[in-house]
């Protein structure tokens, strides 16, 4: 089962199944993608074809050096037209590529291991609370006048609502009159506090405070 179907050579046949399976495992490799997550159909469809044209790729490059080589050449120019990617839109690329790779090389048992080994443990980690943020955990955003020092302008407010408090980013805004304070803190309980926001604005003079979810655009590669 785990055998190539290819050892004795490529027929039609043999390709005909090895390209059968990998439209098959892209599909479910595309299904796995899509559960819980934000996406495109144009990036859907051409995950689920990626397998099945890496698998040709393998079958026309195999045992051609010259071949293999220009091949390589041709792929890391992909990389300098395409636009970044979030973590997971990368590893689900290199998931379909690695089930194309099996395939190709006529291992569709491994093929398939592959993806029921994989593709069980992306399901089984996005249903689970791995990783994810602690509902304590916010960022927050507040502007003051370019008069003020922001060194230590807000730690006692920190000290009375928060366990933790980080200065992250400052930047000028408002032609440089206004400074943009970026914060990630750990609030002490579980709701944002109306008293907490108010001894801000009391503070920095009734200017923008803005307090929410920790962005996720950090997570592109």
């Amino acid at each position: 089962m785990m055998g190539s179907i290819t050892q004795s050579g490529l027929n039609f046949g043999g390709f005909m199944i090895c390209t059968a399976a990998s439209l098959l495992l892209g599909i479910l490799c595309a299904c796995i993608y899509m559960y819980r997550n934000v996406y495109s159909k144009s990036f859907v469809v051409t995950l689920a074809l990626l397998p099945a044209m890496v698998q040709i790729v393998i079958m026309l490059v195999n045992g051609n050096l010259g071949a293999g080589v220009a091949v390589a050449g041709a792929f890391s120019l992909v990389r300098f037209r395409s636009v970044p990617g979030t973590a997971r839109e990368i590893g689900s690329i290199f998931f379909a590529m690695a089930i194309g790779l099996a395939t190709g090389m006529g291992y569709i048992g491994f093929a398939v291991f592959f993806l029921l080994l994989i593709g069980g443990m992306m399901l089984l980690l996005s249903l689970s609370s791995f990783g994810e943020r602690k509902e304590t955990e916010k960022q927050l955003k507040i502007t003051i006048p370019e008069n003020l020092d922001y060194e230590g302008l807000f730690d006692d407010i920190f000290e009375k609502y928060t366990n933790q408090a980080e200065l992250t980013k400052v930047r000028t805004t408002n032609m440089g009159s206004l400074y943009e304070l970026q914060y990630d803190i750990r609030l002490k309980g579980t709701q944002i506090k109306k008293e907490f926001l108010d001894a801000i604005r009391c503070r920095n003079g009734n200017l923008n405070v803005v307090c929410g979810r920790v962005a996720t655009g950090h997570d592109e590669l």
